[in-house]
Formats: C-alpha cells, structure tokens, sequence
C-alpha cells in the first residue's frame, strides 16, 4: 500500500493501547494497510472497528489520510476479486467521504448533481444507485431547494418557476438545518413585544442619563428593534465598540423594567471576560449576566431538548444576547434556539464583514439573507482607534496603512517563511512585553496557515521551547503549556484558549483566561495554543495579537478582517506574501458556502 501519513489526532485515552487498537492493527495488516492507522481508526470507528473494517473495508475512507487508491488496495487484498468499484459499500463509502469534505469546508448541503459526477470520476457507473443506498441507511437527507429570487421578476410578469434542485446533507446536519429555521420563525412567532416602542425609548434614555453617556438615535433605534421583535441581528462594525456597550446597556435596562432579565453569551470564556471588563470600564456593568456561550447551553448532551420549544426555557429568562454571533455554526446555533422557550427574544450581534464559522453553514449571513427577522446596524464610534481604522480599510476592499502614534498597529513585512516566524517569537518573547509591557501570556500568535514553517504547529514548537520547554512527558504536553481546546466539554467550548496547569487520573486541568478551570478528559480535544489558525481564533480577544500571513496564504477579506479584529490593544501586521494579501483583500470578498438555512426560514 502507498505510504500514509499517521492521523494527526491522538485517539482517546481511554482506547489506547487496548484490545480494540490491537484487533483493528491486526485487521490493518491483514489488509496490508500500515498499523499505525489503528489508534485512529478507533476513534473514528469505535471498539468494532476490526470488525467493521474486516466486513466493509473501504470504512479505511472514514480517516482523512488516506485515499480512494489505497482504501481499494487494501479492499483488494482483503476481498481479492470480489473486490468491484461498483460495489455497495465502497459507493456508500464514497458518499460519505465526498459529503464529509463538503461540510469540512462549511458547506451544509451538495447539489446531487456535483456529487454524481464525484462518483462518476472514482469509477462509480451508476451514482444514483450509491446514492440512494446512503439514503436507505440514513446516512444523508435529500432536500428540494429553489435557486432565485421572487423580486427579480418584473411588475406583472408570469415568469416561470425553475425546476426544484436536489441537494444533499448528511442527515443529522441536514436535520439540524432545517430545525434551525423552524425554531427561529416560533421565536419570532410567539414572542410578545417586551415593551411598547415608546416605552422602550423612555427606558433608553434613563438609562443613558443614568450611566452619563450619551446613546445615539441609530442605537436607540435598535435597541428598540430588540423590544418589539422575536428574533433580530444587530450588525455592527470593526469601530461600534461604544454602540455595542450602549446597546447592552439599554437592552438590560429594558429587561430589567420588564423583569425579564437579560443574559449575553459570547463564544468563549476569554471573550466573556473581556467583555465584562469593558462593561466595567464604561460603569455599564450593573445588570448584565455575560457568560460564555459553553455555560449558557450546558455540557454537550445535556443542553437542547429534541423538540423546538419542549423542555425548559433557556437559562437566561427572557432576553438572550449572542454576541460575536458570525461565529456560530449550524449544530451550535440550532442546540441554541431548541433551548430558547417560547417567548424569548433572541439577538444576534454580529460583524458580517467576518469569516463564517469554523463548523458548517453560515447563520447570521443567511439570516439576514432571508428577510425573515428584523436586521439593525449600530453606528460607528466618533473616533475609532487605529486597530479599528485598519480593520474598516480591510472591510472596504483595501489593505492601507493607519496612523498609530502610540504603536497601536505595527506592520512588519516578511521577505520568507523563516523570516516571519522568526519575527513572530521575537514579538510574543521579547519585543511586545518590553516595549509595550504586555505580558507574554497575553499576546496571542494567529496565523493563516497550520503547517508550514510560520504555521501553528510551528510556531507552537518555537514558542514551547522559548516560553516553557520540558520533555512534553504528559502526551506532548508539561504543564505550563498554553493550550487550545479543540472540542466542547462541560464548561469550554471549542476555541478556548488556556493554561495546561496540572495532569491528574481524570485529564488536564486547564486554566481559562476568565480564571476558571476545567478538566479536559481526551487528550485529543488539546493541541498547543501559543499560535492558532484564523479559524480557531474565531470568537477570540485577547489584548495583543501577532497575526501572521506566510508567503503560501491563500487568503481572502474576510479571513484578513477576522485576524485583525481579535485584539483589544495592539495588532502587529507581519505579511510574507510578498503582495498577494493585499490582492487577496482586493478581490477575495466573500468565502463562499452552499447552505439550506435560507430555504428552511422562508417555508418554515
């Protein structure tokens, strides 16, 4: 068999080393597949997977590194002339994989006819045999979908309808999609306005007078928007810091007066607790329950009933408040509104200038898309600072230069890999903490590329040796260790970024930027967190971020604006692009996705 790559993610501790890893390299190398694949197929397949794999050897495809060639090799050598392209199972396989690819990309659904010609191109002769197998098993869910627009026909014109598209999801996804569109139109169905809109701008301007600040019309208005309508987004941009306080504000006061209470979930712990100082700082505080957006839903398993609108309402009560809401993805945002009772008034405050989530879909943008709840923008501050001002150029299709007297923004340019990795160690160890006294710990790498040599991985490498080296004795890991959780447990989220502070019998003990700590049980859910992709710093603050563009960057607008809206202080800019990001922010203006969630709203 062709050389494969091991699997990046360490299986489960609970699975390494036991009988099913020794029964799956077993089974591997009967195949003649190499067994280093074993710990991963485990992972991936469970305590059966000999078994499986023996009985369905193209199952090999579930794991990412390896390819159709060498899973039909190893099917070959285990089933020998049985061995067909056209067999079942290596069709269903295929499906999967293609499907798995898609939402890998942030897509929720394939057009039929592209995964056909997929098929089609792997040595499939009848696709839709395959892809009617996988929906027998239930493993993906067709949907009819109209492309097009009702007001792009004329005044009295009887146009034709196009003929319905037939797209594709992976079941529970696709599943998960379309209840988000009907769980958002019973909030804006059953939702009561909380106060009248005369009463919501009485409420507005006491509460300004009481804080001493002065709240704009454009924000007023929608706070108002917030008290009359079920389910609303707020747009706002790289400079609305303060409309965004004033906004929160005014929305406490207005669910105070009504004893509803209000509560406001960030994507992360880190951005939960920046966000409450800035509350703090502005005396605006009082009355605001910000948590992160992990312990507002609760432990995975625990948190969205089944049904839309059974079970109990949220644990806010009647106002919730999501905030840096681009960052929610299809599953997160549907656990999300399954937990909102009926009633509750939900807000989604989001950057639309933002890159889409890092799971599938792309929430807030099609929500606004369809026109099925009300859409606000708050107005930019007065006098934004220069990471803000930097921020809007790249907002508006240009990557420019800004006037930072106090070093706010700094650019250093690249002329290689090697180079910008170079300059982003200097920067976190050295440069940034001397010359603007911000610790180390607070300064936060964030780079477009995970391989390579000015990746995260790294320059995760570089950092550990630099900042806390050790052996790596607890599975890679010392304690000391910056680290970012990969996968959601009981009270983190996925994105967390933290401190690895003791190894004990029941995991690593992670402490959150918030202070709190959680114990984080797989091994697999931690990878190194000195340095992480745009992606994963998605819904992330931190007060310095060294944000770093290698020369191999296939970038866009939204991925550059992404990157330099996550700090709270200072940006150094280091690009090795040699051009291609300026031309990337010029001319890459949207990261395309192909999402049912539109559809769903508009029929729900």
């Amino acid at each position: 068999m062709p050389e494969v790559s091991p699997h990046p993610s360490p299986a489960p501790a609970a699975e390494s080393g036991s009988a099913a890893v020794t029964q799956a390299s077993a089974a591997l190398a009967r195949m003649g597949a190499p067994e280093h694949l074993a710990r991963a197929l485990v992972a991936a397949l469970g305590s059966t997977a000999a078994e499986q794999i023996t009985e369905n050897p193209w199952l090999l495809l579930k794991l990412s590194t390896v390819t159709v060639e060498q899973a039909d090799y190893c099917a070959r050598q285990l089933l020998g002339a049985q061995a067909s392209p056209d067999d079942a199972r290596r069709g269903r396989a295929l499906v999967e994989r293609a499907i798995r690819q898609e939402v890998r990309a942030g897509h929720t659904a394939v057009e039929e006819r592209q995964l056909e010609r997929a098929l089609r191109s792997q040595g499939v002769r009848d696709p839709k045999t395959a892809l009617a197998a996988s929906q027998e098993a239930e493993e993906i869910v067709a949907f009819e979908t109209l492309d097009g627009d009702e007001d792009e026909f004329a005044e009295g014109e009887a146009a034709d309808l196009p003929e319905p598209e037939v797209v594709l999801a992976p079941a529970e996804l696709g599943a998960a999609e379309q209840r988000l569109g009907e769980g958002l139109a019973r909030l804006a169905a059953t939702s009561e306005p909380i106060v009248d809109a005369a009463t919501a701008a009485e409420i507005v301007q006491a509460r300004a007078e009481h804080l001493g600040r002065h709240v704009a019309a454009a924000t007023a208005a929608a706070v108002v928007t917030v008290a009359l309508r079920g389910v609303c987004v707020l747009e706002h941009g790289a400079g609305c810091d303060a409309a965004i306080i004033d906004t929160l504000a005014c929305c406490a006061g207005i669910a105070h007066e009504s004893e509803l209470g209000a509560t406001v979930a960030c994507p992360t712990a880190s951005a939960a607790a920046a966000l409450r100082a800035r509350l703090a700082a502005a005396g605006a505080g009082g009355g605001i329950d910000v948590v992160s957006l992990a312990e507002l839903l609760g432990s995975p398993g625990t948190g969205a009933p089944e049904t839309p609108g059974a079970g109990s309402p949220a644990p806010a009560a009647g106002l919730v408040i999501v905030t840096d809401a681009m960052a929610l993805d299809v599953l997160r945002a549907t656990e999300l509104v399954d937990t909102c009772g009926d009633g509750t008034h939900l807000v989604l405050l989001a950057d639309p200038c933002q890159a889409p989530s890092v799971g599938p879909g792309q929430v807030v943008s099609d929500v606004i898309t369809s026109r099925a709840v009300a859409v606000a923008r708050l107005p930019e501050d007065a006098a934004p600072g220069p990471v803000a001002r930097l921020a809007s150029t790249v907002a508006a299709g240009e990557l420019a230069a800004v006037d930072a007297p106090g070093r706010e923004v700094v650019t250093v340019p690249a002329q290689s890999a090697a180079e910008a990795a170079h300059r982003a160690l200097q920067l976190i160890t050295d440069s940034i903490p001397r010359a603007l006294e911000i610790p180390a710990h607070d300064v936060q790498l964030i780079t477009a590329t995970n391989g390579g040599e000015a990746g995260a991985q790294a320059l995760n490498t570089a950092c550990k040796t630099h900042l806390n080296p050790g052996p790596g004795a607890h599975g890679g890991f010392d304690a000391g260790d910056r680290v970012l959780l990969t996968r959601r447990g009981p009270g983190h989220a996925a994105g967390e970024v933290g401190w690895l502070r003791e190894i004990t019998e029941a995991g690593g003990v992670v402490e959150l930027r918030d202070g709190t700590r959680v114990t984080v049980a797989d091994p697999g859910g931690l990878r190194h967190g000195w340095a992480v992709t745009v992606a994963a710093a998605h819904g992330g603050s931190w007060p310095a971020v060294v944000a770093v563009f290698p020369p191999e960057t296939k970038g866009s607008r939204p991925q550059v604006y992404t990157a330099l809206t996550r700090p709270q202080r200072h940006l150094s800019l280091i690009d090795a692009t040699g051009g291609e990001l300026a031309r990337a922010v010029g001319e890459v203006a949207t990261i395309p996705r192909r999402t049912r969630l539109v559809d769903a709203l508009r029929t729900a």
